[in-house]
Formats: structure tokens, C-alpha cells, sequence
């Protein structure tokens, strides 16, 4: 049976852990009876370790979704130690103890593991698995079991964000400043430990275990991954083949880290769409000048012409990101060949437009004037275009129609079923090819355009923004823009504004909208 050797940091703790695990001391006659006589040559140098430390093979992204500190530290042992020589133990509810006992793991090369009564027997069946031959304990004093030796040790308890700054080199660093400073490190090319930046304190074993392997610790939003923009970028360069999230993370959180490995980021930056940024959109169709600003000139053309807007809209220091938004289903007065009363622009003529705004860090929108068939089946028609990480989409309830209507004798209109159809498929779609946050737009400016609005579903990965799109007098357009939002924000969707070149008498400047309440966050000219 194999003796256990533990050494006792500033005090002892984990009584009786480890039970049956070392053996009783011998008595004295029985000592001498079995003694051997004294060599007569020096004695061999101790045996190498027979552990090498390293992280347990593996590949993808994982979650380890442990609430309680303990499972989870021994989660992240198990997940990242094969073996270990020894072991670090410390009390789960012992800051001071655990800030002290991270840097002696990483100089002993060992796993933390936290531990609070009742928790033995797991500490110490992880403790098992590891072949561990020394446990090091750090925290209130404790009795050992009978005949393991204690040797006193002190070290200068540290607060838990000093503690995880010199694990990764940053000594100096505040906590709130953290997160950046662990996410601008240089990539080791180990594997990534994410833990909540929430819980810094829980996050040291991960931080432990990501220095011993040759990996390293991110912090991140445990309710919005994809969020930050800093870690998803730092996350890229690493260029993991592990992922280990450690802590509670949102039920998303896997694919959202899965779309940060995989898809480009978004134009401006970053995974997540809305909040955090503002667009501002050329609107019109390529084919013709008559539907808006977009289609007098070409695509390059476009992108120069919203340059300006995009400064002006930036005064307020929100990052502003330029829009083509294209109408690519045409209100028509002809019902067609498919009766629907809606042309539809061919996506060899949309491609040129959705490449050039990749190039040149623009978002896409996609506007659907659908006539008589649903929305839904017109987003079906350009999915090809929508599966790129800058597209996204938007639905005009005015041409909307009903059977027995025709465009310009009423203002369509939409329910809230139909187009929660289309955010469910849009949805289902970021999801399966792993993308960033979609836009989903809905024009309105009449309350009657969208029935049953209370009812729209805004799935996490849609931002969903109702952009009031009347024209006319500014006063006539100010006093619409109160009736369609409410003159608040909203807890589920965000708030646009359009303006017309010609019809607004006079136009709005940068300063008017962005002086409205609630502030927009979509812009787009016509």
C-alpha cells in the first residue's frame, strides 16, 4: 500500500481525507526485529518521478458545468491530469488559503483540489486515480490521520485576482482589469481553460491547471461567450484543439464558443451583434435608383458614399458599422409568374454587393417585400447568401398582402406567428452553421403593421430591431417614432429610424436622431 507524505501550508486541514490509505506505525520491537543492518555504501538516489505532467488527451470544446467548487475542481483534475505526484488540497471556503496554496500547485507542478466536509472520499478517490504520493494541505488546522508527517510552512495569502495575475505573468494588474490583460496574452498553443469572470476565486484550479499543462486561463461572460470581442479574438489566436469551460455557463455558451473557433467575426468586431454598436444603412435596390440611395451607383461606390454618415453617427462614441440595405423581394403591381405580387432579385445579382461588403467590413441586410406569399418563404429563397456571418435580414409588413389585396390601396401587415416562423428558421440557421448574431429588421410605422407585437420571440441568436420607417414632416415622424416604441426602451428588442432623402421636409441630422428616446440603433437612408 502506497504512504502518503503531506505537508501542512500555514496550517492543517482535510481530516481524516484520505482514510485507510496509510498504514498503522510499527512498534518498536517490531522495528528492530525486521531492521536491517546498516549499509556499508551510500544509498541510491531516490527514483524520477513516474508521473509526467500533462493534460488528458482530447479535442473540441467542452463544458464542465460544476456549481459546486469542489466537483468542479476535481473535474477540472480529472479532465486535465492523467497523474500527478502530488497534490494540492485546500478549503473550498478559504480565499486567503487558496490565493496562498495556487502558486505552490504551479511551482509542485500538482492539481488543486478544493475540499469542504463531507467531500472526502471524492477528493480522495480523485486523489487515487492521480497515483498522487505527497498531498500538500493549506487552510485551518485540522488533525492528521496518526503517524503522517507535518512539516510548518507560511506563505503571504494574497487576494484570489493577485493570485491569478501572477499565475499568468501579470503581476500588478487590477481586477477589473483582468480579464482584458489574461485575454491579450500570447497564444502557448495548450489548451484554453475558461472560467466565469464572475467567479474569479473559482476560477484557480482552472488557472492552476492551465499554467502546469502549457495551456492557458480566459475569463469570459458565463452568460454571453461570444460577447466580448477581446476574448473571442484572443481565443482564435491560440488556436486550441482543447476548449475546457469550467463553471456555470449559459446552456449556449458550447456553441457559442464553437462559433468563435470557427466563423469570421462580425463587421466592427466581435460574435454578438447588438448592444455595442450601431449600423448605418444605404437602402435601395441594385437594379434601379427609383427604390432608394443604394442603387445610384455601384457596390464600391456605396461603401465611399456611407463613409461620412457612418463618422456622423459615431459622434457619440457607439462604434458605428456601415449597412447596404438591400431590398431583394420588390413590392410589384404586376401579380408575376408566381402570382405573389413580388419581384424577386436573382442572387447572381446580390453576390456582387454581399462580396464587396465583406471586403470592406459592411453588414448586409436582405428586405423582403413578399407580397402575397409569407416571409418565410421568400427567406428561404436567398439562404445560400444568408449562411455568410454578415448577412442579415429584414421583413416589410407594408407589402404584405393578403389574397385579395394589391399594393398601394391599403398598408399590409403582418402577425406576430408568421414572423416568429421566420426568427425560429433564422435562428435554427445560426445555430446549425455555427454564426455569429443575425439581425433580424422589421419595418413599422403604423401600429396596425405588426399585430400581436407583444408576441414576437427574439431568440438569443437574432438581434431583433423594429425600425420606424415613416416619411414625411419631422414633427409628423418625431410624434410616429413615440407611438411605435413607446418613448422607451424595450427589454427584448432595439429601436431604428429611417430617413428619406426626398420625402422628409427637412431631414434629420446625426444630432436629432441620435437625440431621440430611445436612441436608435439603426439608421438607414432612402
Amino acid at each position: 500500500m502506497r504512504r502518503l507524505a503531506v505537508v501542512s501550508v500555514t496550517a492543517l486541514v482535510l481530516a481524516a481525507c484520505l482514510p485507510g490509505t496509510v498504514p498503522p506505525v510499527p512498534a518498536e520491537s517490531d522495528v528492530a526485529a525486521t531492521t536491517s543492518p546498516p549499509p556499508t555504501a551510500d544509498p541510491p538516489d531516490p527514483p524520477p518521478p513516474v508521473c509526467r505532467r500533462g493534460s488528458v488527451t482530447g479535442t473540441g470544446v467542452e463544458l464542465l458545468r460544476f456549481g459546486d467548487p469542489v466537483r468542479r475542481s476535481v473535474a477540472v483534475s480529472a479532465r486535465m491530469f492523467s497523474c500527478a505526484d502530488r497534490v494540492v488540497i485546500v478549503p473550498a471556503d478559504d480565499y486567503a488559503a487558496m490565493t496562498a496554496a495556487a502558486p505552490v500547485a504551479v511551482d509542485m507542478q500538482a492539481p488543486l483540489l478544493l475540499t469542504r466536509p463531507g467531500a472526502g472520499r471524492l477528493v480522495a478517490a480523485e486523489v487515487a486515480r492521480l497515483g498522487a504520493t505527497e498531498v500538500v494541505t493549506v487552510g485551518d488546522p485540522a488533525p492528521l490521520p496518526p503517524g503522517v508527517p507535518a512539516e510548518a510552512m507560511r506563505l503571504r495569502p494574497g487576494g484570489v485576482a493577485d493570485t491569478l495575475a501572477r499565475l499568468a505573468g501579470l503581476d500588478g494588474a487590477a481586477p477589473h482589469e483582468l480579464a482584458a490583460a489574461l485575454a491579450a496574452r500570447p497564444p502557448t498553443g495548450g489548451p484554453v481553460l475558461v472560467a466565469p469572470v464572475t467567479d474569479p476565486a473559482g476560477a484557480l484550479p482552472a488557472a492552476v491547471a492551465a499554467a502546469v499543462t502549457g495551456g492557458r486561463l480566459l475569463l469570459a461572460d458565463p452568460s454571453d461567450v461570444w460577447g466580448d470581442a477581446t476574448f473571442g479574438m484572443s481565443l482564435r489566436a491560440a488556436r486550441p484543439d482543447q476548449v475546457v469551460l469550467v463553471g456555470l455557463f449559459d446552456g449556449d455558451a458550447l456553441r457559442q464558443v464553437e462559433t468563435v473557433l470557427t466563423s469570421e467575426p462580425l463587421p466592427g468586431g466581435g460574435w454578438r451583434l447588438l448592444p455595442g454598436r450601431r449600423l448605418v444603412a444605404l437602402y435601395g435596390n441594385p437594379l434601379t435608383p427609383n427604390l432608394g440611395v443604394l442603387g445610384e451607383q455601384g457596390p464600391e461606390e456605396s461603401i465611399e458614399r456611407l463613409r461620412p454618415l457612418v463618422e456622423a453617427y459615431g459622434v457619440d462614441g457607439v462604434p458605428t458599422v456601415p449597412a447596404f440595405d438591400i431590398i431583394a423581394t420588390v413590392a410589384d403591381a404586376r401579380p408575376g409568374a408566381d402570382g405573389d405580387y413580388s419581384a424577386e432579385t436573382p442572387i447572381e445579382v446580390l453576390e456582387p454587393w454581399v462580396d464587396a461588403a465583406r471586403r470592406a467590413g459592411v453588414y448586409v441586410i436582405l428586405d423582403l417585400q413578399p407580397g402575397r406569399t409569407d416571409f418565410l418563404t421568400q427567406a428561404r429563397r436567398y439562404e445560400e447568401l444568408l449562411r455568410q456571418p454578415h448577412v442579415g435580414l429584414a421583413l416589410d409588413p407594408e407589402w404584405r398582402l393578403r389574397p385579395d389585396q394589391v399594393h398601394l390601396r391599403q398598408i399590409g401587415s403582418v402577425d406576430a406567428a408568421e414572423v416568429n416562423e421566420v426568427a425560429g428558421w433564422l435562428a435554427e440557421l445560426v445555430r446549425r452553421e455555427r454564426l455569429p448574431q443575425k439581425l433580424l429588421l422589421i419595418h413599422q410605422f403604423k401600429p396596425s403593421m405588426i399585430t400581436n407585437r407583444e408576441r414576437i420571440v427574439t431568440p438569443p441568436e437574432l438581434a431583433v430591431v423594429i425600425q420606424m420607417d415613416g416619411q414625411g414632416p419631422l414633427a409628423t415622424k418625431y410624434s410616429s417614432y413615440r407611438v411605435i416604441t413607446g418613448n422607451r426602451p424595450h427589454p427584448r428588442w432595439w429601436w431604428g429610424w429611417k430617413n428619406f432623402y426626398d420625402e422628409d421636409s427637412p431631414v434629420a441630422t446625426p444630432e436629432q436622431v441620435l437625440g431621440l428616446e430611445p436612441v436608435p440603433v439603426f439608421v438607414s437612408f432612402q
